[in-house]
């Protein structure tokens, strides 16, 4: 069975970005050129996703207006003599369809995922997380080789790895594989530990933000507890997942692969600028300016990755 939907959840209040996201929402932050949650769609969509769910909360209407297409806005940069600014809007003509549900509360990204249950219609989907980006490679696409995996589960779940340092395995949830450290590049995970302590993490692989799931995961999140805050966690409805005799298995990103998370304005300074290095038409003229700034001889290249 080919997977053509996803989800991608954008409810959160982004108060680690305050107060850049007291009005708008975090996902529409830019990135170089783009807004953070363009490139995930753009991800998407090269992995030939046909519809895409979005959970939203409030103040998130920013994000259904920039996929909309804007006619007054074409109409008004032809009429002005600028109409070669339109190539910027041929995200707009994308063959996705896109949906929207609203997460009212924010109880855990289990209960963000189950806010699309209607959505999935009863088939295998992808979950991509609004607020981080897949960036490098030379392969195929993740998300791509995700769905590829998920037919060797028999009905099972699928999750990128990335690895972290030891210092920063208690911020994520870290897999255990099922034979000690994987070999190769997609590996059994015998479990998945949230948060752990660095001396007792079973290794430093940890979820990077891409998932698919099988519709079962919707009756595992129907019977997770809540735990902290009340919230509803997805790592926890996977493990269960895993205890009903479910099979999981770990993707690791590819070399040249990295998640840029964009969870707080450190995070956030660091991908701005390798997006605005890379850019093929402003990237150099950049990359000068920062010489300057830093005082760097012109013979050492400053660049994204």
């Amino acid at each position: 069975m080919r997977i053509t939907n996803a989800v991608v959840p954008v409810a959160g209040a982004g108060s680690r970005l305050l107060p850049s996201t007291k009005a708008q929402p975090k996902e529409m932050l830019p990135v170089g050129r783009r807004p953070l949650v363009q490139y995930v769609v753009e991800e998407l969509e090269s992995a030939a996703i046909e519809s895409i769910c979005f959970v939203t909360g409030r103040r998130k209407r920013a994000i259904e207006d920039h996929f909309d297409i804007d006619p007054e806005l074409r109409a008004y940069l032809e009429r002005t003599g600028r109409s070669e600014l339109l190539r910027w809007l041929q995200f707009e003509n994308t063959g996705v369809g896109f949906y929207y549900t609203r997460q009212s509360e924010q109880l855990g990204l289990g209960h963000a995922i189950g806010c699309a249950r209607d959505f999935t219609s009863h088939e295998p989907f992808v979950v991509a997380l609004g607020d981080s980006i897949i960036t490098g490679g030379n392969g195929p696409p993740l998300v791509q080789r995700l769905m590829d995996a998920y037919h060797r589960t028999a009905g099972g779940c699928v999750i990128a790895f990335q690895e972290v340092p030891e210092d920063s395995v208690s911020r994520y949830g870290v897999a255990k594989p099922a034979d000690g450290a994987p070999v190769s590049d997609v590996f059994e995970v015998e479990d998945l530990i949230e948060k752990p302590a660095p001396e007792s993490a079973p290794s430093r692989l940890a979820i990077a933000a891409r998932y698919v799931l099988p519709p079962e995961i919707f009756d595992a999140i129907d019977a997770t507890e809540p735990g902290k805050n009340g919230e509803i966690q997805l790592t926890d409805a996977i493990r269960l997942l895993l205890q009903r005799g479910r099979r999981v298995l770990g993707v690791k990103l590819a070399h040249g692969e990295r998640r840029c998370d964009i969870g707080n304005f450190a995070s956030y300074f660091r991908a701005f600028a390798d997006f605005a290095l890379s850019d093929e038409e402003l990237g150099p003229g950049f990359a000068e300016y920062l010489r300057e700034k830093l005082s760097l001889p012109n013979t050492e290249p400053v660049r994204g990755d």
